[in-house]
């Protein structure tokens, strides 16, 4: 079969690469995507796939700046450890990672490659980055120096370790492997953070040539392989659990050079051997229903197939037949010890917890269409119920709030968190989890049921009334009305539910009036004047933030022109705008770009945030089936996270750089929120701003040393004294 399957793959390949990278050219699947340079106000902004500055910005640098952060970096080798009071980007963050200007100079090879010789600084460049920049495969080596981390309790905190290959000491490609391990972070009174729960690693893949996946590896010992002339890239993450006591953690985490000699293949343990047999069966089940099926899908599901063989082909299990012919062994402890590149890793856990339910409603969409045709689950369906679960579960952690939706016609949207009735169990226990802020309800049934739909709404409301989560409901009943019908209907339906929940809140999204119907004189003065004609139809005003641009002026007039006695809101949202150099999700954008959507939500005073879509890539139907990017759609938009059949036999989501900035993002917002609560708006408005963290959608920090720097402020002035 597998022979048969070869063949099968070689053939289709073969004949048709031509025609394939012709199609590649035609949908702009590139090695790099570029955004486009705006110029604004004498500043430039441009992003490449790796993510590197191309032109450092005057605003937040200068030969005086650079000078103090030498001399912040010098005291941050010399004297971290006797610090009283942590900061990040002092012994840490932005200095503390090798994130600092200039090359590094290699010290010559030895004559020996022999990793059991040899220290393994001398075969593999090992340094750390922050978690706001992009790195690609040619990124520069940095020197390495110790982490220093800041966190509150509840709080997740990352940053990336990166290796390069020196030299070749497996014979041929690729270079080597090298083999990661961590401790447990522990605290002068015995308390841990536990690899494998509190800290993960996670393998930096790019999609379309810019980095962006993140696919989890083992715990506490994993093993990658090097390829000659990439720089490869770990992600790392803690996360401070609620409880976990205030204090100093130190750990280590160690890259380790490995020899190859031949003598393991048949020692495969039982993950090995349970990976490698989900991996083929994985490819039976791709190819054996083949027969009748039509041609693109056959090509579909060959291409998955190939790519599954090609990972269990390149995986460590056989690393000795694509290396050496010989074996790759675990080095002995003491030669790990010895020879190994060893990070330390310092984090402070401070006083302060973030609240389990999140300040901001963050809700992002998730289409059940998209998981209907990709994991070939019926609407309906147990195996629908169960996929569903785990989407809404796995994206908790990310502290949004994850609604199920499906598009009708002329954008009528049909929106639920529970895919299961008011009354079912599984509603109670997903409205009432602390980490959800608020919750869509369906103005109709999910799946067809006896019941009318006046029926089952008046049914759903009235349950759903009682129960004390009810503040966190809202309807979501169009995307974008864009002529008097369609704001009609939004009218209509509304007035429905308040017939039965007069104290039901309604959600519109909106970037203009009607067309047909103009509310001004000019598009821009109709936009302004959409609650007045919603009214009292809608509770929460959500505006596109692309219309918006560099208005803060506007924002100023459509937050005083709320009528907070009447419930009203305004939220925010993105949707393929704006576009660079304004705060988003894009692919290619850089990291501190993507973490700036929330600053930008907070500045501007909003208290809600939507996202269209977490999962809206082309359709497929093969789990494992390649991710493509909607035409039409800047790359990345819509898409936060990915199949992780694609990367391996895993059913877990694989998150991406995006969504773990889009984290971070919402939790320097709750810094801010502290910061607000205990010295007033202004002044918190004044410490992003002093900062150089944020001053507006075209002013924000390029590099990572003010976040830090923000961050370190929150702690001084904030924990108990």
């Amino acid at each position: 079969m597998l022979s048969s399957l070869f063949s099968q793959i070689f053939f289709y390949f073969s004949n048709s690469a031509k025609g394939k990278k012709g199609l590649e050219k035609r949908e702009g699947v590139k090695g790099t995507f570029r955004a486009e340079s705006k110029q604004k106000r004498g500043r430039y902004l441009r992003v490449k796939a790796s993510g590197n500055l191309q032109q450092r910005d005057p605003l937040f640098s200068s030969p005086q700046q650079e000078e103090e952060e030498e001399a912040i970096q010098m005291d941050s080798n010399n004297g971290s450890q006797e610090m009283s009071v942590p900061v990040e980007g002092v012994a840490g963050g932005g200095t503390a990672y090798g994130f600092n200007d200039g090359g590094l100079n290699s010290q010559p090879l030895k004559q020996s490659t022999d990793p059991t010789e040899v220290p393994t600084s001398d075969l593999v460049h090992v340094w750390c980055i922050p978690n706001t920049l992009n790195v690609g495969s040619q990124e520069t080596p940095r020197p390495l120096e110790t982490i220093n981390l800041l966190a509150a309790r509840n709080e997740r905190e990352s940053f990336q370790i990166a290796m390069r290959p020196k030299v070749s000491w497996a014979g041929s490609t690729p270079s080597g492997s090298v083999q990661v391990q961590c401790t447990d972070l522990c605290s002068s009174d015995g308390d841990r953070l536990v690899v494998g729960q509190s800290l993960k690693l996670r393998r930096v893949v790019p999609v379309l040539g810019v980095p962006d996946a993140l696919v989890p590896l083992d715990l506490p010992l994993t093993q990658l392989s090097l390829l000659p002339g990439e720089t490869s890239v770990i992600w790392v993450s803690i996360d401070v659990p609620n409880g976990q006591p205030p204090g100093q953690y130190e750990g280590e985490i160690t890259v380790s050079a490995m020899k190859t000699d031949g003598g393991c293949s048949d020692n495969l343990g039982k993950h090995e051997k349970d990976q490698l047999c989900m991996e083929l069966k994985n490819c039976l089940d791709i190819m054996e229903p083949i027969e009748g099926k039509p041609m693109d899908e056959v090509v579909e599901r060959i291409k998955c197939a190939s790519s599954s063989l090609r990972r269990i082909l390149f995986s460590p299990s056989f690393a000795e037949f694509i290396s050496t012919n010989g074996s790759s062994d675990m080095m002995e402890e003491d030669v790990v010890s010895n020879l190994a590149v060893r990070i330390k890793l310092r984090l402070t856990v401070w006083e302060f917890i973030i609240p389990v339910t999140p300040s901001l409603p963050a809700v992002i969409g998730v289409s059940d269409t998209v998981i209907e045709d990709r994991f070939g689950v019926e609407h309906g369906s147990e195996k629908w119920y169960e996929k569903l679960d785990l989407h809404f579960k796995w994206l908790l952690q990310y502290r949004i709030s994850p609604y199920f939706c499906k598009w009708g016609e002329n954008m009528r949207v049909l929106t639920y968190t529970s895919p299961w009735p008011a009354d079912h169990p599984k509603s109670d226990e997903y409205f009432s989890d602390p980490r959800l802020a608020a919750y869509a309800v369906p103005y109709r049934q999910v799946i067809a049921g006896d019941d009318s739909r006046e029926i089952y709404l008046r049914k759903e409301v009235e349950i759903l009334r009682s129960k004390p989560h009810w503040n966190k409901a809202y309807f979501y009943l169009w995307d974008e009305p864009l002529n008097m019908d369609h704001f009609q209907n939004v009218r209509k339906m509304a007035s429905e539910i308040y017939a039965y929940a007069p104290d039901a809140r309604v959600l519109t999204t909106y970037y203009c009036g009607p067309g047909d119907a103009p509310l001004a004189p000019t598009p821009f003065e109709s936009f302004v004047k959409v609650p007045n004609l919603l009214r009292p139809h809608t509770q929460i005003y959500c505006t596109s933030e692309w219309v918006l641009g560099n208005r803060e002026d506007l924002v100023k007039d459509i937050v005083e022109g709320l009528q907070l006695e009447n419930r009203e809101e305004w939220w925010t949202y993105i949707c393929l705008g704006p576009t660079d150099p304004h705060p988003n999700w894009h692919l290619g954008m850089r990291g501190t770009q993507h973490r700036a959507v929330m600053w930008r939500v907070w500045k501007e005073g909003g208290t809600g945030f939507l996202y269209w879509g977490a999962n809206c890539y082309e359709k497929a139907t093969v789990p494992s089936a390649e991710v493509r990017f909607r035409r039409g759609l800047p790359p990345g938009d819509g898409v936060l996270y990915y199949p992780g059949e694609v990367f391996s036999s895993s059913s877990e989501p694989v998150a991406s750089l995006r969504l773990e900035r889009l984290l971070s993002g919402l939790q320097d917002y709750e810094y801010l929120k502290l910061y607000e609560s205990k010295f007033g708006r202004e002044e918190a408005m004044g410490l992003l701003e002093k900062t150089g963290v944020y001053m507006g959608p075209e002013r924000y920090t390029l590099e990572h040393r003010p976040i830090d720097v923000l961050r370190g402020e929150v702690y001084n002035a904030c924990r108990p004294s």
